[in-house]
């Protein structure tokens, strides 16, 4: 627990005493005045017993009120809070007591590390969280955490796919056993059925689930958005952009949603335009900026595209799959020499870290190396890489489309739900 001013935070909340309102990630829960002085009074109570006798005194200003009013509003409090509701704690005799776990502080630090989105912002917040989880095995949030980082190290192709979906589906199986399938949580799992499972009609189906319990979710409608691009329903997913914006017109990775949905559509200016934009809101951002590149080499801006693939990596050297877009972008404007020499670095650092084998198959294909390339996209898909998803979508598999292997290849990857794709 944390007290700025009048800002008292706890959690994902924040208590403001000067304008008697409580938020919830920034968004106003509209608690109504009696439910905010009771909850002041657990809040500055933390950890202690609140009896019946002190919240009247402190909450109700010496008014007196039936212990039954008292519990209602007390509920009123754990109902805004939802899952973080069994904070707040009754015992008879006693009284009412929110204790927020001492895992806070961790958690706090780990959210902190995540939102970087590099593969060593990740591994701390892992750290943390896990740490957090060792002091307070019933906060669920630790488990959440856990397994968001192992979704997105895995999701990033930062670490080996099958080792990362694993550990994700454990540490969020453990969360939703603590507080249940959240809006948070069951987005989450509509990634892992998205990009690993590569199940759409059910990633679809939870994607949209989760909106509906909470429609400002930014994360749900990015998901979706990327989820419709890659099903070929690229009307769908500009839509769900729009949407997405409304939710959170500043959540990071929206703009890199959007530049892709552009890609896709074959709006190559429009994608460098969003990319401009998305660099001015999120400069350190690697994973947009390298957006933000591939639009430049979509649209044959290759002198300025492969600036912009070094500047993302300046800013998350641990990507070795920047190195390999930068290659790919260096190949198509004729340096291929300084592109193999980048692809020798490459084969070598694979020898003893994990390097997604689809961004070698990209490198390879714009190096017209079609025979290695499909030889990656095999193991791509024996590896379960989690980037196989964008395949039908991804402009920069166009070299390699016309191959008579590239169908057969591409149905194993989506299986089932190959039938139901929008074929680009």
């Amino acid at each position: 627990m944390h007290t700025t001013g009048d800002k008292i935070a706890f959690g994902p909340f924040c208590l403001d005493t000067s304008t008697t309102r409580l938020f919830r990630d920034g968004a106003d829960l509209a608690l109504r005045p009696q439910a905010f002085s009771a909850l002041k009074v657990l809040i500055l109570n933390s950890g202690r017993h609140v009896d019946y006798d002190q919240m009247i005194t402190e909450a109700w200003h010496g008014i007196s009120v039936s212990k039954h009013t008292v519990a209602v509003t007390v509920g009123e409090v754990k109902e805004a809070l939802k899952e973080y509701g069994p904070w707040i704690s009754y015992r008879p005799k006693l009284g009412y007591r929110l204790e927020v776990p001492q895992s806070d502080d961790l958690i706090r630090n780990g959210r902190h590390f995540w939102v970087r989105h590099t593969r060593e912002g990740f591994e701390k917040a892992l750290v943390c969280f896990q740490q957090a989880a060792l002091e307070n095995g019933t906060d669920f949030r630790a488990f959440e955490g856990i397994a968001l980082s192992y979704l997105m190290l895995g999701t990033f192709g930062m670490r080996p796919p099958g080792e990362m979906y694993a550990e994700f589906l454990e540490a969020h199986g453990h969360a939703v056993a603590l507080c249940g399938l959240t809006p948070e949580l069951r987005s989450d799992r509509a990634q892992g059925l998205h990009v690993f499972e590569r199940k759409f009609e059910e990633a679809e189906a939870e994607l949209l689930q989760a909106l509906r319990d909470k429609p400002s979710l930014a994360t749900a409608g990015v998901r979706l958005t990327m989820l419709y691009a890659t099903w070929g329903r690229l009307d769908e997913a500009l839509n769900a952009v729009v949407q997405a914006r409304t939710s959170d017109a500043l959540w990071p990775i929206l703009p890199s949603a959007e530049i892709f949905v552009r890609l896709c559509r074959r709006e190559f200016d429009c994608a460098v335009a969003c990319g401009k934009k998305a660099i001015e809101l999120h400069p350190y951002l690697a994973i947009g900026r390298a957006f933000y590149a591939g639009a430049l080499e979509a649209a044959g801006q290759m002198d300025e595209a492969v600036a912009q693939y070094r500047l993302a990596r300046v800013m998350s050297p641990d990507l070795p799959w920047l190195r390999a877009m930068e290659a790919a972008c260096l190949a198509k404007g004729g340096q291929r020499s300084e592109a193999s020499r980048i692809l020798e670095e490459l084969q070598e650092f694979r020898l003893t870290e994990y390097l997604d084998p689809y961004y070698l198959a990209m490198l390879l294909g714009a190096l017209g190396r079609r025979d290695e390339a499909f030889q990656e996209l095999e193991r791509a898909h024996e590896e379960n890489s989690a980037t196989l998803f964008i395949l039908d979508a991804d402009v920069r598999m166009d070299p390699l489309r016309a191959d008579p292997r590239f169908t057969p290849l591409r149905n194993k990857v989506f299986g089932t739900a190959a039938a139901c794709m929008q074929r680009r």
